[in-house]
């Protein structure tokens, strides 16, 4: 079976190519904005130097957010239009907080396990999962000294694109693991496709949008 992964919610684009359980290529490019601009002929290249054919490809699963508005509904965009024009492609749309949740390894586990995402704000995007890895909360943002008091009193480990920035000033939270990633990796990212994919729970990819976009209106001349 042939998948491909990708995501542009965050800073940085990233892709990653398998085949059964086997990483035939992988991408990723730092980059504050135009990740749509690198990603499809960067995933062109990928397939050409695999020589897999985009008929071959069997499941895609793209990052709905949350993030950046453009880049969300950029990756997007594409997964769909892949859908459109492969009709036996399985295109899955998978949360960033589903695949940060598997950065953990078994050890690094703890009684609480935050997902903290960058917004850009003041606040945090933010899902907490228990020692199982199910849902405490539902994925919302919140400001630092919201999500320290739901952590309060347990052993926390905190995972995301947030965590260096939710921890550069004292918490006071009891710490079992902290994983701080510049971007989604995209071996998490695949990992959560596949868990969705055997779960038989196929979700269209659709935008995740925890806040309203901020826009402003051109000043009248």
């Amino acid at each position: 079976m042939y998948s491909l992964a990708f995501d542009t919610t965050g800073a940085a684009c990233s892709i990653i190519l398998q085949h059964d359980n086997v990483i035939l290529s992988k991408f990723s490019q730092q980059t504050e904005f135009g990740q749509a601009e690198i990603l499809l002929p960067q995933i062109k290249q990928m397939m050409a130097n695999s020589a897999v054919a985009f008929n071959e490809l069997d499941c895609l699963f793209v990052c709905v957010g949350p993030g950046s508005f453009t880049g969300v509904r950029s990756g997007i965009a594409a997964a769909r239009a892949f859908a459109f024009a492969l009709p036996r492609l399985k295109a899955v749309g998978i949360s960033a907080f589903e695949a940060y949740i598997k950065t953990f390894a078994e050890d690094e586990i703890a009684e609480k396990n935050a997902v903290i995402i960058e917004t850009r704000r003041d606040d945090f995007y933010v899902q907490i999962f228990d020692r199982h890895l199910k849902k405490i909360t539902e994925q919302q943002a919140l400001t630092r000294e919201d999500i320290i008091a739901l952590l309060k009193g347990c052993l926390v480990s905190l995972t995301g694109d947030g965590v260096e920035r939710f921890l550069s000033r004292p918490s006071g939270l009891c710490l079992h693991a902290i994983k701080m990633y510049d971007s989604l990796p995209s071996e998490a990212l695949l990992a959560a496709g596949n868990d969705t994919l055997s779960g038989g729970k196929l979700n269209f990819p659709k935008p995740l949008y925890l806040r309203a976009p901020e826009v402003s209106f051109p000043k009248s001349v």
